[in-house]
């Protein structure tokens, strides 16, 4: 009760500091349609200050793991990210260079998985690097342990790519809990 509100006050403030208040992550959600065992509801956060906003919900669109997956030059499979979303790993370059990369060569957006795969629950601001560069296609970031898990799985059944529905509005699905990875930390 109090005594729990009371102790998660203190840590949030303990870790956060008074100096860079409370701000709450803005979540983004999609869902893996194929292959089935990932047909989970996955959470992700728009990067901080730079890439676009989905202005179009796509019902089935290509989520295709970048080669290499950092994506922090020319790609071996660029053609199949063409009008698709890539999935990248982050490090090697900045989150923005990484959204650049997969702009040319005509991605729809990115969603920059952890390269922390054991991370199921610590969401990192992604932040533009100090380049003035800028980046239209929406960039987010994924868990670790969800971007592994989903490239396990394709690389398990041999696909190039996972389709996927994104943005998904999670407060029209009454089950949407019960569709979340069984992996999600709570």
């Amino acid at each position: 009760g109090a005594a729990m509100l009371a102790w998660l006050w203190l840590w949030l403030c303990g870790c956060c500091g008074p100096a860079r208040g409370l701000r709450i992550h803005e979540y983004l959600y999609f869902q893996v349609l194929s292959p089935g065992d990932i047909r989970y509801i996955f959470t992700a956060t728009p990067a901080k200050d730079f890439g676009g906003v989905f202005n179009t919900r796509y019902d089935q669109i290509h989520l295709v793991p970048a080669d290499p997956p950092e994506a922090c030059g020319e790609l071996n499979n660029g053609v199949f990210i063409q009008d698709q979303i890539a999935l990248v790993e982050r490090g090697g370059c900045s989150f923005l260079s990484k959204t650049r990369v997969i702009q040319e060569h005509g991605g729809r957006a990115v969603i920059i998985a952890d390269n922390a795969y054991d991370n199921d629950s610590f969401y990192i601001e992604m932040v533009q690097d100090s380049s003035r560069r800028t980046a239209d296609i929406p960039a987010l970031f994924l868990l670790g342990r969800d971007g592994y898990m989903i490239r396990r799985s394709l690389e398990q059944h041999g696909l190039p790519w996972a389709i996927i529905s994104i943005p998904v509005n999670v407060t029209s699905i009454p089950t949407y809990e019960m569709m979340q990875p069984p992996w999600t930390f709570w």
